[in-house]
């Protein structure tokens, strides 16, 4: 028992170590790209960051799993963002849903729980703008692919507690790739036309905690976020 705490001690140091000497190594590489006055990242940075890692953490850096991280999909081997070609994947069913919280305040959450907002009804408002923007998604973010949605649901849960809204939002299609961003932009909109309409009672109203839940179908399976 002691062997096995002694060895975990160390293991657990040795990450620590690793860690801090990427960190270290990333900072330095960092500070010669700077210093060569690379306005963005080129492939010679994409390299040097794989080996920083590949050197510090021994090989390639492992996941929670024990397996190789994949690489990133919407970068090509030249450190260039691409659109993903889908052609060749099998058309599945996808499900993905996202959250959010905006804290709008006391005197903003009572109106909007009175339907007394001057602008009209926040929350059919900003049920309907969440919908309208997981349509758009491929319009805002530049590599995403245009999908034929089957349903876009959102739901908002008022929390007198933190004077905030809860947005969750789901997405689903049939289709070649997931629709994780469109959940997340629906819950995103959302969460911006509830600021909208609640601007002129509070200027300090908080969006935060815009995150995805779960999501199903596709290579890598379902996900669900541990809460």
């Amino acid at each position: 028992a002691v062997s096995t705490a002694t060895t975990a001690t160390a293991t657990a140091n040795d990450d620590a170590g690793a860690v801090c000497a990427w960190c270290d190594a990333r900072a330095a590489a960092d500070a010669v790209r700077v210093a060569r006055g690379a306005a963005m990242t080129t492939a010679r940075d994409v390299e040097e960051a794989n080996a920083i890692l590949a050197d510090a953490f021994g090989g390639a850096v492992k996941d929670a799993t024990g397996g190789a991280h994949a690489s990133l999909t919407h970068v090509n081997s030249a450190g260039t963002a691409s659109m993903v070609n889908v052609g060749a994947k099998a058309t599945t069913s996808r499900v993905a849903s996202a959250s959010a919280r905006v804290w709008i305040g006391a005197e903003a959450f009572a109106l909007v729980r009175a339907n007394a907002m001057k602008k009209g009804d926040v929350l059919s408002t900003a049920r309907l703008a969440g919908i309208m923007g997981a349509k758009r998604t491929a319009d805002l973010i530049p590599l995403c692919h245009s999908l034929a949605l089957d349903q876009v649901k959102v739901e908002l849960e008022m929390v007198e507690a933190e004077y905030a809204i809860d947005v969750t939002a789901t997405a689903a299609c049939s289709g070649k790739t997931g629709v994780e961003m469109e959940a997340l932009t629906a819950a995103t909109v959302s969460g911006l036309t509830i600021y909208d309409m609640c601007k002129a009672v509070s200027k300090d109203i908080v969006i935060g905690d815009v995150r995805l839940e779960s999501k199903s179908g596709g290579k890598s399976g379902d996900w669900t976020r541990v809460k």
